[in-house]
């Protein structure tokens, strides 16, 4: 079955970086486009940021634009996403998340907490 499992979240100061990684399988990661996510504490789903399958183009959020890299290595089949100049806005559970042929999501991770606070 699909699996997406997201590592890499912790605690960390404003202005500082944290890079999250998800290892995915069960499908043919190579052949989809993925994307991260994240929900802030009593809020709804963000959407953050997305790749396409070969990982040459990408696209990002207003809020994260400039500050967040989102990246994949297909060889070893995983995502990832280099967070920099952290905000305390940007404290939430962040998911990894498959695509579909279209431009949508039909799968995710279990979530990684990041927490952004002096």
């Amino acid at each position: 079955e699909v699996q997406l499992v997201e590592s890499g979240g912790g605690l960390v100061q404003p202005g500082g970086s944290l890079r999250l990684s998800c290892g995915a399988s069960g499908f043919t990661y190579n052949a989809y486009h993925m994307g991260w996510v994240r929900q802030a504490p009593g809020k709804g789903l963000e959407w953050v940021s997305d790749i396409n399958s070969g990982g040459d183009s990408t696209n990002y959020a207003a809020s994260v634009k400039g500050r967040f890299t989102i990246s994949r290595d297909n060889a070893k089949n995983t995502l990832y996403l280099q967070m920099n100049s952290l905000k305390l806005e940007d404290t939430a559970v962040y998911y990894c998340a498959k695509g579909t042929a279209g431009p949508q999501y039909d799968y995710w991770g279990q979530g990684t907490q990041v927490t952004v606070s002096s």
